[in-house]
C-alpha cells in the first residue's frame, strides 16, 4: 500500500495537469457555444462510430445463421417452383397429377469435403441416414447439378460428383428452334476427365438444331433429379457428315471448387417407378 501511495505521490504534478486539463475543457464547453457544440459533435461521432463497429462484429458473427436460413428459405422455394413447373408441363394436351407433380422434396446440406481436380471426385456433406438421405438420391446447388449420393451413414454422406467417371445425367438442350419445331435435343452429360470446368454432352442428333450458348438441362427421363434444373451452356459445337451425333462441350453452371450448400432430392415415387420398370410379370 505504501509503495502504491508513492507511486501515486511520484505522478502528483501528472495528475493535477490532467484534473485541470478536465477543468478547463468542461470550462470551455459550459461558457462557449461554439467550443459546446463541438464537444457534443465529436462524442455523438465517437458514439456512432463505435455502434457502427459493434453491429458490423455482430453481423459478421451472425452470418452463418443467417446463411443457414437462406438456404433453408431457397430450398422451399426451390420446391414450389419445381412444383409449379411440373403442373405446367408445357405438352399441349398434358396435364401432370398433383401427385407426380409434387413428388420431389429438399433437404439443406452443408459440404465439408470436397475434390475437382481428380479422375473421380467426390464431395462430402453434413446430412446423413438420420435426415432422410439415402444413396442414390441427387445432389443440386442454387446453380445447377452436383452429383448423386454414393454412400450415407447416419451424420454423413459422400456424393457422386458430375466431375466422376461413373457419374452420367440425361439432359437436355433448351433454345428457340427447338420449342418453334416442338423437338427435343436430349443426350447425356459425361465429364471427360480433362478440364473441371467442362463436360461432354453426348448422344445429341446431328440434325438437332444446337449451338454455342444454348441452356443444357436436366431432362424429363431423369428419375433422380426435378427437370430443367441447369447443368450449363454449350461452348463448343462441332460434327462431320459421317457422324450421327454432335460432339458438344458444355461449361458447368456450378463452380466445384467454391460449394457451400447443396440440396439433396428425394423422389418420393422413384421406388414406384423402379417396380414398374424391373417389374417381371413385363418380358
Amino acid at each position: 500500500m505504501s509503495q502504491l501511495l508513492g507511486i501515486l505521490y511520484k505522478s502528483r504534478h501528472f495528475f493535477l495537469f490532467l484534473a485541470l486539463q478536465i477543468i478547463c475543457f468542461y470550462l470551455m464547453s459550459k461558457n462557449n457555444v461554439y467550443w459546446d457544440v463541438s464537444f457534443f459533435n465529436t462524442t455523438n461521432n465517437v458514439v456512432a462510430r463505435s455502434l457502427e463497429v459493434s453491429q458490423k462484429a455482430n453481423e459478421f458473427v451472425g452470418l452463418g445463421k443467417v446463411n443457414d436460413q437462406l438456404a433453408h428459405e431457397n430450398a422451399e422455394l426451390r420446391k414450389q417452383l419445381t412444383d409449379l413447373q411440373e403442373m405446367n408441363s408445357g405438352i399441349p394436351g398434358y396435364k401432370q397429377d398433383s401427385l407426380m407433380a409434387r413428388r420431389f422434396d429438399y433437404t439443406v446440406a452443408k459440404v465439408v469435403g470436397s475434390t475437382h481436380n481428380l479422375t473421380d471426385n467426390f464431395i462430402t456433406i453434413d446430412k446423413g441416414t438420420d435426415d432422410g438421405v439415402r444413396a442414390g438420391m441427387g445432389v443440386i446447388s442454387p446453380s445447377g447439378v452436383v452429383g448423386q449420393v454414393a454412400y450415407a451413414n447416419k451424420n454423413y454422406s459422400r456424393v457422386y460428383s458430375i466431375l466422376h467417371s461413373r457419374q452420367m445425367v440425361s439432359a437436355e438442350v433448351l433454345n428457340a428452334k427447338l420449342r418453334e419445331n416442338s423437338t427435343v435435343a436430349l443426350g447425356i452429360a459425361k465429364w471427360d476427365g480433362a478440364n473441371p470446368q467442362y463436360v461432354r454432352l453426348n448422344t445429341v442428333d446431328r440434325f438437332k438444331p444446337v449451338a454455342k450458348g444454348d441452356s443444357v438441362v436436366t431432362s424429363l427421363q431423369n428419375p433422380i433429379f426435378p427437370p430443367h434444373v441447369m447443368i450449363g451452356k454449350i461452348s463448343e459445337v462441332s460434327n462431320t457428315s459421317s457422324e450421327a451425333f454432335h460432339t458438344i462441350s458444355v461449361r458447368l453452371s456450378t463452380d466445384f471448387s467454391s460449394l457451400i450448400y447443396v440440396y439433396v432430392v428425394k423422389n418420393k415415387l422413384i421406388e414406384s417407378q423402379k417396380e414398374a420398370e424391373t417389374n417381371p410379370a413385363v418380358k
